[in-house]
């Protein structure tokens, strides 16, 4: 497969945004990379697609910016470019909550990361013996792509709406340990802290979400596939295209 795709997030504060999706999206272009950025005062939200040297050099520009120094990126590879343009926004927030008030900038909630989970579901508890369940923070549509077996569906039709549908769970979970999860880590991020300032007890985000999971582990534990905003439409455990 000859395209590189890469989504990657950090929340970080940024300033003068115009100026930077200016700079982004020249050196973006330039480099004939397709796709989308988001940009808030909150941080960076992106998912690009193009040859392999122009991704490593679009990479290694991006960092040499300290904010974005050592960015995480998740990395799968397609026949073809998924995404019709480029296009770099500015946005109020990267992921949309409407709760001003979650900030992980300030302050983010536990991380779990994939292996530890994939040890954690083959084990059916988690190191201290309490019962994990995992909680699926995406769309409806999302969810019914693919997601892991027996996890909490809460029937969003967007993430605005998971703060007042987890509340709803709050007995179900009490005493047990939560791990929210999305697609790549940013939804579950807010979804943790949100959870966590809310007073739910043993909550945990998925780091890196299920791509990282599948980049990680076996994929054991997640049925069907891992739907992807762009025309991929999902992928499998081994983060191939599924059209």
């Amino acid at each position: 497969m000859s395209v590189t795709n890469i989504a990657a997030y950090r929340f970080v504060n940024l300033d003068a945004l115009e100026s930077l999706r200016e700079r982004i999206h020249d050196r973006a272009e330039a480099l004939a990379l397709r796709g989308t950025v988001l940009l808030a005062a909150e941080g960076i939200n992106l998912f690009l697609a193009g040859t392999a040297s122009a991704i490593d050099e679009f990479l290694g520009w991006l960092r040499e910016d300290a904010r974005f120094a050592g960015l995480p990126v998740k990395v799968s590879h397609s026949e073809s470019v998924p995404f019709k343009r480029l296009r770099v926004k500015i946005k109020r927030e990267i992921i949309r909550m409407d709760h001003p008030d979650i900030r992980p900038i300030q302050g983010r909630a536990d991380g779990v990361s994939a292996a530890t989970l994939h040890a954690w579901l083959r084990d059916g508890r988690d190191a201290a013996g309490r019962e994990v369940v995992l909680l699926d923070t995406r769309n409806g549509f999302e969810v019914d792509a693919g997601t892991f077996a027996g996890a909490v569906d809460l029937r969003i039709e967007k993430f605005t709406q998971f703060p007042e549908a987890v509340l709803t769970q709050r007995d179900a979970l009490a005493g047990k340990t939560v791990v929210t999860f999305c697609t790549g880590g940013i939804r579950c991020e807010k979804a943790a802290l949100y959870m966590t300032q809310a007073g739910f007890d043993h909550v945990y985000q998925l780091e890196g979400g299920i791509l990282q999971y599948f980049e990680d582990t076996d994929g054991a534990g997640f049925t069907g596939e891992c739907f992807v905003f762009d025309e991929r439409i999902g992928v499998d455990a081994a983060l191939a295209p599924t059209n």
